[in-house]
């Protein structure tokens, strides 16, 4: 009942720029919080940045990220974007979109993108 697409990974160098995006389509009748993980290889998925719904949207960060990636959404295009600036290779991973929310049929929904690998490497 929920879709979500991802997309804006790739191949990127050291210090270097990607923004993702992640579309989120269905029979939805409010969107929460809409966030970005990641899982490199042999590690936990970690969360990398959350953005709260709301006038008064609130935006947290890992520290590994802070001050170099940028949570941000479109209510209107039910989308979220991650801008990832100072890339370092130890930010390659595979990145998941994570969106919650209510459906039309008023139950809760949490739903999980396909993911999008970013590698960053010279």
């Amino acid at each position: 009942q929920v879709q979500l697409v991802e997309s804006g990974g790739g191949l990127v160098q050291p210090g270097g720029s990607l923004r993702l995006s992640c579309v989120v389509s269905g029979n939805i009748f409010r969107i929460n919080t809409m966030g970005w993980y990641r899982q490199a290889p042999g590690k936990q998925r970690e969360l990398v940045a959350a953005i709260s719904s709301g006038s008064n949207t609130n935006t947290r960060y890992a520290d590994s990220v802070n001050g170099r990636f940028t949570i941000s959404r479109d209510n209107a295009k039910n989308t979220v974007y991650l801008q990832m600036n100072s890339l370092k290779p130890e930010d390659t991973a595979v990145y998941y979109c994570n969106v919650g929310g209510v459906l039309q049929t008023s139950r809760i929904f949490t739903s999980w993108a396909q993911g999008t690998q970013v590698t960053v490497s010279s």
